[in-house]
């Protein structure tokens, strides 16, 4: 059996994440801070009180992790704030830069004992992250935490080519999930299912791609 680990495992994009593999026959480890109900009756191994931004804490799910094989690692815990120019919060950038930036590497890194040849790490991103396709503005926190998190993510397809594990950079759509207050146009459960998808043709190949959970390609 299969196991794979998600972080930001309680709500949204990250629990129905976590039925999706359920129901594809996986073993399914749910991190996060706080368990939710749902999250609990899902049957998923729940690993709860881990703040993704604490080293401590990560350290402490290695431990926790000793002698586990993960084939799968995604890192969907995030946040959105939003800022306009003239009205910019930079306390609250740095909390986006420490959750959706710094935080997926830090939890990776503390996770490496646990992949192997054959693992696949799949980060869920956002395409408000791509430089190109900004045609709005705003949004400077998430904007800017996300455009991070795809050059990590790039950076660690790179330095996990040579031991065989592979990276997805995810843009999971426009979700229907508390994060847009469930103003998206697809499902968190639709979603969940194309990036699962997404995440079964990855290869060493095209690892570091940049893809939309419909397929698409997107641009940096």
């Amino acid at each position: 059996m299969q196991t794979v680990l998600i972080t930001g495992a309680n709500r949204g994009i990250g629990l129905a994440l976590c039925k999706t593999y359920l129901a594809e026959g996986w073993q399914v480890i749910g991190v996060c801070r706080n368990a939710s109900p749902e999250l609990t009756e899902t049957g998923a191994r729940v690993i709860a009180g881990v703040d993704v931004t604490d080293q401590k804490a990560l350290n402490h799910l290695a431990d926790t992790l000793t002698g586990k094989k993960l084939d799968l690692l995604i890192n969907n815990a995030g946040v959105l704030q939003r800022e306009t120019l003239g009205n910019i919060d930079y306390n609250s950038i740095e909390h986006q830069f420490n959750i959706n930036a710094v935080a997926p590497l830090r939890v990776t890194e503390a996770l490496l004992g646990s992949l192997h040849k054959g693992s696949k790490i799949a980060f869920i991103t956002s395409r408000m992250g791509s430089i190109a396709d900004n045609t709005s503005g705003a949004y400077y926190g998430y904007r800017m935490s996300k455009a991070a998190l795809n050059a990590a993510a790039m950076s660690l397809a790179r330095d996990l080519h040579p031991k065989g594990v592979a990276v997805a950079i995810l843009h999971p759509g426009y979700v229907q999930t508390a994060m847009v207050n469930f103003g998206g146009d697809i499902s968190a459960e639709e979603s969940a299912r194309r990036l699962s998808q997404r995440i079964a043709s990855l290869t060493l190949e095209n690892s570091g791609t940049f893809w939309h959970s419909n397929g698409d390609t997107l641009p940096w």
